[in-house]
């Protein structure tokens, strides 16, 4: 018997499972996956290079919480990302900086100087209501075309006009040289690797893992008193709205036999490539070895969903979903999947964290649950679909 039943093991599932083991609760622990840390899983290739299964994972946040929370299970790698792109025949800094526009336009400006001349280009729109309005009404047409774009159409397979604010809003203008991707105040890398933070925070004999497991499969035999659940709320739910629409990627791994091969960690290709970016691990990991292994982004439609597409009728879509997550009772519904929303690790943790205090403070005697998960959901949509 347990008293939750955890589905996903990635940050938002794994850190709620440590809180509440460390509460003296009885945890269970379910993914689909045969291993645990979610996207953030890293492993040793067959050469001994420590990558990324599921793209680059670059920890930051400006939680002192959410860093000293993870500093429990791993020592920190001081690291600061930076990346270039391919422009116009150059690599030069994103997000968009001073050295970005004096490499671009062969002048030599300063930092007050760049900002008169980010103001000269731009073309104010108002209303604001998508990502193309966002990027020209900053920076004008010309770096729109350059940086982002085409990186948006093969990112999204949408131009940045069908696409809400928020996606450009993500991305910073800066007028001085800083070239650091983030601007937060802690950054780094666990210095042994994502897996070996979630294997440490797991370790507890409180929990228990099963993997390659679709919790819908033994969920009817099991004794539990309350579900936490991070997976696809679509899924939960059995697409009886219709399916969530994402976008997934496709990553090609390719190992060199040199030491480094890019001169940075990250290279952005937001034109003519058919990939976005290349990483290259080692830059990530401060791995010493004489090989190095890089990876190629390809954006998909099919896949593991990785990124909510940010339209209007999809968030009335996601809507459907939440009234059915809001009337269930004894569940709870967190993190990137769950929530339609798309989150930084940092944010992932922060929500877990604050759940766990939530559920602490409401504690109560809940009856357990079991044999019964089909006829409550069946039971939910019927009544919300009428």
């Amino acid at each position: 018997m347990f008293d939750y039943l955890i589905v996903g093991a990635g940050f938002a599932g794994s850190v709620l499972a440590e809180r509440l083991a460390a509460d003296n609760k009885k945890v269970l622990l379910i993914d689909r996956r045969s291993h645990i840390g979610g996207n953030a899983f890293d492993h040793y290739n067959s050469d001994g290079l420590l990558v990324h299964k599921y793209g680059p994972h670059i920890f930051h946040t400006n939680s002192r919480e959410v860093y000293d929370y993870l500093g429990r299970f791993t020592a920190w790698r001081p690291y600061e990302h930076r990346v270039l792109a391919s422009v116009d025949g150059m690599l030069v800094p994103i997000p968009i900086n001073l050295n970005t526009i004096n490499a671009l336009y062969g002048m030599n400006l300063d930092a007050t100087q760049v900002a008169g001349f980010l103001e000269s280009k731009a073309e104010h729109r108002s209303p604001v209501r998508n990502s193309e309005d966002v990027v020209i009404n900053k920076v004008g047409k010309d770096l729109y075309e350059k940086f982002f774009k085409g990186y948006t159409k093969k990112q999204w397979d949408l131009d940045p006009s069908e696409l809400d604010a928020s996606v450009a809003a993500r991305i910073p203008t800066r007028s001085n040289r800083d070239d650091r991707y983030f601007a937060d105040t802690y950054q780094g890398m666990p210095a042994e690797g994502y897996t070996k933070m979630f294997e440490r925070m797991l370790d507890h004999p409180n929990i228990k893992v099963m993997l390659n497991t679709d919790y819908k499969e033994i969920v009817n035999q099991l004794r539990f008193r309350k579900i936490i659940y991070t997976g696809a709320v679509d899924y939960y739910f059995d697409y009886c709205y219709g399916k969530l629409p994402y976008r997934s990627l496709e990553f090609r791994f390719e190992t060199k036999d040199k030491e480094t091969a890019q001169a940075t960690g990250t290279i952005n290709f937001p034109n003519e490539h058919p990939y976005t970016r290349v990483t290259e691990f080692k830059y990530l990991t401060g791995q010493q070895h004489p090989k190095t292994t890089l990876v190629y982004e390809y954006p998909q439609a099919e896949g593991d969903p990785y990124y909510p597409v940010p339209r209007p009728e999809n968030a009335e879509l996601y809507k459907k979903y939440q009234q059915l997550a809001d009337a269930a009772t004894n569940v709870y519904f967190t993190g990137r999947l769950a929530t339609y929303r798309y989150y930084n690790m940092d944010q992932v943790v922060a929500q877990s964290l604050s759940l766990f205090k939530k559920l602490r403070a409401a504690a109560t005697e809940t009856p357990l649950l079991n044999g019964s998960r089909n006829d409550v959901v069946s039971d939910l949509i019927q009544r919300k679909i009428q």
